[in-house]
């Protein structure tokens, strides 16, 4: 496994990748000032996109089919959670473009060689947000454990 996003898995009989181009954007508007350069001030996090790309050979690895599952993914408008097959945690991702460029055609009109291209972009405002504060989800369940079964841990 390379990545999953949703329950989508990145690999080699779906969809193995072979860049991945990660982008983070920070916020630094500038303000005039006379007489001295303009002054900046940090304002956080903007955009975060990932951009995977690739060849499939059909032949040998997915193909149309893989393709098609994640346009799908993206024609129902939904945020993903984006894991590496290390455990890295990316974030909630949607799917904000798929293109796909087909060559070298079979007899059927079906490709040999397809070159494509997926642009995510992430949409959780941070890990934090979205798992909270985990050593409090961890205590809560601790209790809850405790009170089920009378036990004192």
């Amino acid at each position: 496994m390379m990545l999953t996003l949703g329950l989508f898995v990145f690999m080699l009989r779906t969809l193995p990748y072979q860049s991945m181009n990660r982008q983070l954007s920070y916020r630094w508007p500038t303000g005039s000032r006379v007489g001295q350069r303009p002054s900046a001030q940090f304002l956080g996090m903007d955009a975060e996109t990932i951009t995977l790309s690739g060849q499939l050979l059909p032949e040998l690895t997915g193909g149309r089919l893989s393709l098609l599952a994640l346009q799908t993914m993206a024609e129902q408008g939904r945020a993903w959670p984006l894991i590496e097959g290390t455990g890295t945690i990316y974030g909630m991702f949607v799917i904000e473009k798929i293109t796909e460029d087909n060559k070298q055609f079979f007899a059927n009109g079906q490709p040999r060689e397809i070159n494509f291209s997926i642009t995510l972009k992430r949409v959780d405002e941070s890990l934090y947000a979205m798992f909270g504060d985990l050593r409090q989800q961890a205590g809560d369940l601790l209790n809850k454990a405790q009170k089920a079964t009378g036990i004192s841990l």
